[in-house]
């Protein structure tokens, strides 16, 4: 699979987030796109981990990003 599906302790271990806030994350929005397998199933696909991750890119700390 070339887009292997991660758990949330797994891709919480490369985002530096404990799965539970990664949870939290997905309960308030704003987390990197997950999928939902089944009622507790959840995954996360790693290009879904990088685009989140450049998507927190700034220049400086005056820099907001885009308004979602």
């Amino acid at each position: 699979m070339a887009n292997p599906l991660l758990t949330p302790a797994e891709a919480g271990a490369q985002l530096g987030l404990t799965p539970g806030a990664l949870a939290q994350l997905r309960y308030i929005g704003g987390g990197p796109l997950f999928i939902k397998l089944t009622a507790k199933a959840v995954r996360y696909r790693q290009s879904d981990l990088d685009a989140w991750i450049a998507s927190k890119a700034r220049e400086s700390t005056r820099d907001y990003g885009i308004a979602q």
